[in-house]
């Protein structure tokens, strides 16, 4: 009686899980210094970002995340906070940045630098859908 209960419970649940996890590409533009975020390929957000000024280029190419952090702090550039994390590559990360007036111009060390609210979304659409199925292009 017990495994036909929960034989029952997993056919009603698998009934209605999706057949296919949502994905999530995000994509950076540096010439226009924006992002476009698509889930399940749907456009769900636009957002302005800065990316790395001269002589601090940002690395062009197609990324899955390598690591989360909610709260960073570099260790390179003299602590600075760099919260809602999602590194790419190497020491490269799409983050917060308290610098927000510098939005959509060309301002950062190399990383890609986010309103702290459109961080801490992007974070949480990475955390949810898992960075195996998250993509970053960054393009020139």
């Amino acid at each position: 009686m017990r495994r036909a209960v929960l034989g029952l419970a997993v056919a009603i649940v698998g009934a209605y899980a999706p057949a296919v996890q949502a994905e999530v590409r995000v994509r950076i533009d540096t010439g226009s210094q924006t992002m476009h975020v698509y889930v399940d390929g749907e456009l769900r957000h636009v957002w302005p970002v800065s990316t790395g000024r001269g002589g601090y280029g940002t690395p062009g190419g197609t990324y899955r995340p390598q690591r989360l952090e909610r709260r960073w702090y570099s260790t390179k550039y003299r602590g600075a906070s760099m919260h809602n994390a999602i590194f790419f590559r190497g020491g490269y990360a799409i983050h917060a940045t308290t610098e927000v007036g510098r939005l959509g111009r060309r301002a950062s060390h190399g990383c890609i630098r986010l309103h702290p609210s459109h961080a801490a979304e992007l974070y949480g659409l990475v955390r949810t859908y898992g960075p195996g199925r998250t993509t970053i292009t960054v393009a020139r």
